[in-house]
């Protein structure tokens, strides 16, 4: 007869399986969100790799909030002129469309900040931290 497998040790290692899905889940979660959104070599906007940092911009200019490769920098500035009645008019493809395109980008930019701030994301940090307190 074969070896008699008790329920409490099944039940036991079931649990530790659904532990380690779910650590694994909450890595997966926080690398995806740090990797998409926080790698100092890609422009941030279009994903381009950035080889050096940009270049100190003079004190009358506006200040890019973002890490953005050459052209899209030149949007951007060419984006925020337009909204305050200015930019570019030989760059006549930047229609209102096109600063949809930017406001959209510059709210989603707000909602990834918002939740790397909410309550759960942190919490999700604070538990990750308490699990592997060396990495």
């Amino acid at each position: 007869m074969g070896e008699i497998i008790s329920i409490e040790e099944k039940i036991r290692l079931s649990e530790k399986k659904r532990a380690d899905i779910i650590r694994r889940q909450k890595i997966l979660a926080v690398r995806k969100v740090f990797q998409c959104t926080h790698c100092t070599l890609k422009c941030e906007k279009c994903g381009t790799q950035i080889d050096r940092p940009a270049p100190e911009a003079p004190p009358q200019s506006l200040r890019i909030p973002y890490r953005f490769c050459e052209s899209c920098s030149e949007e951007y500035l060419d984006y925020i002129k337009r909204l305050r009645g200015k930019g570019d008019p030989d760059c006549y493809w930047r229609n209102d469309l096109w600063l949809q395109s930017w406001k959209a980008w510059i709210d989603y930019q707000g909602a990834m900040d918002r939740y790397l701030k909410s309550p759960e994301f942190v919490r999700l940090l604070n538990e990750l931290r308490q699990i592997n307190p060396h990495e």
